[in-house]
């Protein structure tokens, strides 16, 4: 693909090709350093961009119609820009026809255009390959009608196209951080005002991020049931405690005092809301003082909680945690994205990344029949235009 310095790398097809077209923009990976499942319930969340993209060259259409032919899937589809609908068993083309369809919701009247995808974003990994896809999709379609729009609307429209047109119930972290995150600093976001805040990587942090091999698809997945069950968990929570409208409402003094009302499973699920929303806060202060030790414990603190209270690990990825965290060097790991499968990330130094991956990818390795895919992660710019002709 093409590097931050805008060298060809990686992909010659797309490179090849890309040439032919007359606009590219990229997107960038998102890494959620801590705060899994909390941004649906209005929590708080730290993740950053990595420099693993999306990309998309553009040609303008005549009519308007969108072709978008992905290289990640080897299929090329359409949509029409004067007929679009959510379908009831959507597809990846759907994540960019529901863009184009906000888009147009707010006002944007789009062209139609010739899109080429390629990206080096692990499909189904936790580093938010949808949401770079959608977030790209949306930078070139506006770039392509002659409209801006700013960042967090951006963001905000891309989350609605996800959970009307994709049928995922995501919360805005994704989306956001993609289109408004800082180089190389970790982004507090709140997901209830949609303030943020950010915090800088310490020059020795070093995050490694290690493919299990195991894919989610989300919509197949329990993902939306975990966001149900939250909403379950505050409509029994608001007899008793009418103040919480959302799980981000609910204090751990109060949660204790609830196990009989929600019963075991709920129980556990507002669990993990609740202490996931401290730890992103106590990270961010450990983060300003350079408190690494402190930052890795919480991360295995969050890997614990996501696996037993909110049940979103799986045997593979529990297996590489335990590998990771065995590396000499390691401060701490965690699954990360939406769960089910995906990537785990390990905070290391960089001192140690080199050795550490190096150890993850023999071990789990031999474990997976092939070499892991592994990323260390580095600063990027939020998503952009590359090129216009």
């Amino acid at each position: 693909m093409i590097t931050e310095t805008g060298v060809l790398s990686s992909t010659d097809s797309f490179n090849v090709r890309a040439r032919d077209f007359e606009r590219l923009y990229c997107a960038p990976g998102r890494v959620n350093i801590i705060g899994e499942h909390t941004d649906y319930n209005e929590g708080l969340v730290l993740p950053t961009t990595t420099a693993a993209f999306t990309w998309l060259a553009a040609s303008v259409r005549s009519d308007r119609v969108v072709t978008v032919e992905s290289q990640n899937v080897d299929e090329t589809c359409s949509f029409d820009l004067d007929n679009l609908a959510p379908k009831k068993q959507p597809g990846w083309i759907d994540y960019a026809a529901g863009v184009a369809a906000e888009l147009e919701a707010v006002g944007i009247r789009l062209k139609g255009a010739n899109l080429l995808v390629n990206g080096d974003i692990p499909l189904g990994g936790g580093l938010s390959s949808s949401a770079s896809f959608e977030v790209g999709v949306a930078t070139a379609l506006l770039d392509i009608a002659g409209e801006t729009l700013p960042p967090r609307q951006i963001a905000e429209l891309c989350r609605r196209a996800e959970n009307n047109y994709a049928g995922v119930s995501c919360g805005i972290m994704d989306q956001l951080v993609v289109s408004a995150c800082e180089r190389g600093k970790a982004m507090l976001i709140d997901c209830r005002t949609l303030d943020v805040n950010f915090g800088t990587i310490p020059a020795e942090v070093r995050l490694l991020v290690t493919d299990s091999g195991v894919k989610h698809r989300l919509p197949e997945s329990d993902y939306n049931d975990r966001a149900q069950e939250c909403l379950d968990a505050v409509q029994l929570l608001a007899g008793e405690l009418p103040h919480v409208t959302s799980l981000r409402d609910l204090h751990a003094d109060e949660l204790g005092a609830s196990v009989e009302v929600l019963g075991d499973t709920l129980y556990r699920r507002c669990r993990h809301v609740v202490t996931e929303n401290a730890r992103v806060m106590e990270f961010l202060g450990a983060l300003g003082i350079a408190d690494l030790e402190h930052m890795g414990s919480l991360i295995s603190e969050s890997h614990a909680s996501l696996r037993d209270d909110f049940e979103v690990s799986c045997p593979e990825v529990d297996v590489l945690v335990e590998i990771a965290d065995a590396c000499d060097g390691v401060l701490g790991s965690r699954i990360v994205g939406a769960g089910f499968g995906g990537c785990v990330l390990t905070l290391t130094t960089a001192a140690n990344v080199q050795q550490v991956a190096a150890r993850i990818g023999t071990n789990y390795g031999q474990i997976l029949g092939r070499q892991p895919w592994s990323h260390i992660v580095q600063p990027a710019d939020p998503a952009r235009t590359v090129r216009q002709k």
